[in-house]
């Protein structure tokens, strides 16, 4: 079974228009898996529906028609106690790394918040000393060490919060990481550091990827599967390599011809 299944979903708005009021759909009947263990990378130019879409896979809007499933388990109908699971087992890394990142906490903080809000219930110690360890080991994991617990957001470099946002995401050991754009609000060279260092993640964790940008080189790099948005609409979805080489919308193909190549970083070995 897949982990997400999305189906004939659709989200529409109200839109004022002068005296008038009309409903403005902005994605129309999408359908869609995401296997355990892949990177489906979702790619589209800005406004195609692509972090509304994963805004309902997370639960965080409800959808006008359809149904998401996560896990099995209906997210528009998810109970309470069914519901905190899913928040458990699903994580995004939002676009702005400074944004998702509360500046009047400390990196101690941050990290081990989801471990107070959800860590008994996940079976996590979350004593002072297991919380502190357990940031350490996360801190670690995405390439910073323990001297940035006692730190604030704003004395960190864009890469450096990202890869904050990304262990905080790991607190609870997610099976899905829903990655909305992590890598645009950064520099070239950065952005490649922190795309080498989610394939290592994932490579080591076993983690499941959505991953959405409007870049179709880089999510060629990254994902398994490819589907592409346009206007709301899904207008085709393939295998990575088979839908950039050939593919059969129009629209695909102005965005593989629109986007750069990748930097040579992103070829190379994961750099701390």
């Amino acid at each position: 079974m897949a982990l997400v299944e999305v189906d004939s979903v659709s989200k529409s708005y109200p839109r004022r228009e002068g005296l008038a009021t009309r409903m403005q759909t902005v994605v129309d009947s999408v359908s869609l898996t995401v296997e355990a263990g892949e990177t489906l990378g979702l790619v589209g130019e800005s406004g195609s529906g692509k972090t509304t879409l994963a805004r309902m896979i997370l639960g965080l809007v409800r959808p006008t028609r359809g149904s998401v499933r996560v896990d099995g388990t209906s997210v528009a109908t998810a109970s309470g106690t069914e519901m905190r699971r899913l928040r458990r087992e699903m994580q995004p890394v939002f676009q702005d790394p400074y944004a998702a990142l509360n500046p009047r906490m400390k990196v101690l903080e941050i990290v081990t918040e989801p471990m107070v809000i959800h860590g008994s219930e996940a079976g996590m110690a979350t004593g002072r000393a297991a919380l502190r360890a357990k940031a350490v080991e996360l801190l670690s994991e995405v390439g910073l060490d323990a001297s940035a617990l006692g730190r604030y957001p704003h004395e960190f470099s864009g890469g450096q919060r990202q890869r904050i946002n990304i262990a905080r995401a790991l607190a609870l050991r997610p099976k899905l990481l829903i990655l909305d754009e992590p890598v645009s609000a950064l520099d070239v060279s950065v952005g490649a550091q922190i795309v080498n260092l989610l394939r290592r993640l994932q490579r080591e964790l076993g983690l499941t990827y959505l991953f959405i940008s409007h870049s179709m080189p880089l999510v060629r790099y990254l994902s398994t599967r490819i589907a592409v948005m346009e206007r709301g609409r899904l207008v085709e979805t393939g295998e990575a390599e088979a839908l950039c080489a050939s593919p059969r919308e129009a629209y695909t193909r102005q965005l593989l011809e629109a986007t750069p190549e990748l930097p040579a970083a992103c070829g190379g070995a994961d750099s701390r």
